[in-house]
């Protein structure tokens, strides 16, 4: 019944200790969230004030766990690229360490009591002003103080270190590299199964403290506390695009290389910390965890600030793009001293860019299509969120190119090729509009089912034929937008151009003509709208197709 007992204490101990932690994390980011969030969207210039945004964030909110997901949801949406995530990973890394010195240098000291219970008093009465603005504040110094109450609690719980506490430390220290490999699996195991760091990294504290851990075990846990602490980074992460994947990556990379290297040179970590912690481990120990905590993620830091864009190519190469998803970002790789030696050969590089980005737009319009013929909210809701990012890429595709192929129009270029540049200049921005048509289209259809809009089953059932002959168009582009267009091919576009033409003013004038009949009057001018956009891509695929002819 004793060890039932001793072991009910501890979990209750720990529960306190759990609860106070995530109430004061709560608390703050409630409190002060939205400058937080401001914090993270703006400090991010280079990658020394990304470090420093990250470090104070987390030392602020009290859990490295909520910026790093933060920083994955700012990836996700764009707001922040994937080199300032890694500055902001880092710092939120040596920000985390604030907990353990916070717990080291208050939490053992004097009777935790004597200030803990005031503290969560205090707390307490600020919440029960439900005007007063501090009541978030006061949520905060309630989490403060349950998170000392259930470590005096979980400090008393724990046995005193005895025979039996030797025997099992010795299961670890006699067994060398492995009882240290040990110790990181189980320091990762309880970060894993806790969520937090901040509160394994306290219970190796308290376990240290009462001398069940050894300085070498609890050191190696800490090691393993930090591993552990990237599953809520690889959480928030599923499901997102690219870029937040490669955020996450980037979070486990970071702290997995870094226990490596830690262990690599343990004993000469450890004689570091030893050196600068005043007085010896068995009188400090708690001082000494925290110095250790804070020096491995600062010394990890150093080590690959400098290599910022190599771990940027690095998880851009591991991770890649799901079938079906649009890269978040677009980039013309092209190793150059100038352009000018090269042109030529740039060009060619240029027209097979064109190539994807005609790919990218065509896929576009096949989403339209696709959520014409099943025209659902889900299906839909899905179709736009693709065409919306791909429109993005596209935009950015036109943006980089364009300014690629004017760079290389500048250089000495035969008159060939200075009309291949140009006509190129054309298709680009041809595909780009293009790829505004089929993202319009795609929110025509999402506003028809908001709104819901009343259609007769026959009334989107007429545009089947109109879509399949933009459909052919957009085929026949597939075709030769590697090559030239001769001038019977360019009849052949020419023919489908009519007939588009001839479809778009039939369908507007079935449209008029329910009108007149009574029919619902925003659905008949969606009609039109979806008929006119419609149109608008066939023009373009008939501009590319001249820009096509006159690259002879």
């Amino acid at each position: 019944m004793e060890v039932a007992g001793k072991i009910l204490s501890i979990l209750g101990s720990l529960g306190i200790l759990l609860y106070g932690m995530k109430i004061l994390s709560e608390g703050i980011q409630k409190s002060a969230g939205e400058s937080l969030h401001k914090i993270l969207g703006f400090m991010t210039g280079n990658r020394f004030s990304a470090v420093f945004t990250g470090l104070l964030v987390t030392a602020i909110i009290q859990s490295s766990g909520a910026t790093t997901v933060m920083v994955v949801s700012f990836v996700n949406a764009g707001i922040m690229t994937l080199t300032q995530a890694i500055g902001v990973i880092f710092g939120a890394n040596i920000g985390t360490t604030v907990t353990a010195w916070i717990v080291s240098l208050i939490g053992f000291s004097f009777d935790i009591a004597s200030f803990a219970i005031p503290v969560f008093g205090l707390g307490f009465f600020m919440t029960c002003f439900q005007k007063w603005d501090k009541k978030d504040l006061g949520e905060a110094l309630m989490g403060f103080g349950l998170l000392f109450i259930g470590l005096g609690q979980l400090t008393n719980s724990m046995p005193s270190f005895d025979e039996n506490s030797m025997t099992f430390m010795s299961v670890f220290t006699d067994r060398g590299i492995l009882g240290l490999f040990a110790g990181l699996f189980a320091g990762m195991a309880v970060t894993v199964l806790l969520h937090s760091s901040s509160a394994s990294t306290a219970i190796i504290l308290t376990l240290s403290y009462k001398g069940i851990l050894t300085w070498e075990l609890a050191a190696a846990m800490v090691l393993g506390s930090n591993i552990g602490s990237t599953i809520d980074a690889i959480l928030a992460a599923v499901g997102t695009k690219v870029n937040a994947r490669r955020a996450a990556l980037v979070h486990v990379l970071f702290n997995v290389l870094g226990s490596l290297i830690a262990l690599c040179f343990f004993k000469p970590f450890l004689f570091l910390v030893d050196v600068i912690v005043p007085g010896t481990v068995q009188e400090n120990i708690t001082a000494h965890i925290a110095t250790l905590h804070t020096l491995f993620n600062v010394i990890n830091t150093l080590i690959f600030l400098p290599f910022v864009n190599q771990i940027a190519a690095l998880v851009t190469r591991l991770v890649k793009p799901k079938e079906g998803e649009t890269p978040d970002v677009y980039r013309l790789d092209i190793v150059s001293s100038g352009m000018k030696d090269a042109t030529e050969l740039y060009i060619i590089r240029g027209a097979k860019e064109i190539g994807k980005m005609s790919e990218l737009v065509f896929k576009m319009f096949d989403v339209f299509t696709q959520c014409l013929e099943n025209r659902t909210s889900s299906v839909i809701n899905s179709g736009l969120e693709k065409t919306r990012s791909a429109e993005d890429y596209a935009d950015q595709m036109q943006e980089v190119l364009s300014d690629f192929f004017v760079k290389c129009s500048r250089n000495p270029l035969s008159q060939k090729s200075q009309v291949h540049v140009t006509q190129m200049i054309h298709i680009v921005d041809d595909l780009e509009n293009m790829s505004d048509e089929c993202n319009c289209l795609v929110l025509l259809l999402k506003k028809s089912i908001d709104k819901k809009m009343k259609f007769e089953k026959n009334d989107l059932e007429c545009l089947e034929p109109y879509v399949e002959l933009v459909q052919n168009f957009l085929n026949f582009i597939k075709e030769h937008i590697d090559s030239h267009i001769t001038e019977e091919e360019l009849s052949v576009a020419r023919e489908l151009e009519d007939k588009i033409d001839g479809f778009r003013k039939n369908l507007k004038r079935i449209a008029r003509k329910r009108l007149e009949q009574g029919a619902d009057v925003k659905s008949e001018l969606l009609f039109i709208d979806l008929v006119r956009h419609i149109e608008k891509i066939g023009d373009y695929a008939f501009s590319i197709s001249g820009a096509l002819s006159m690259m002879k």
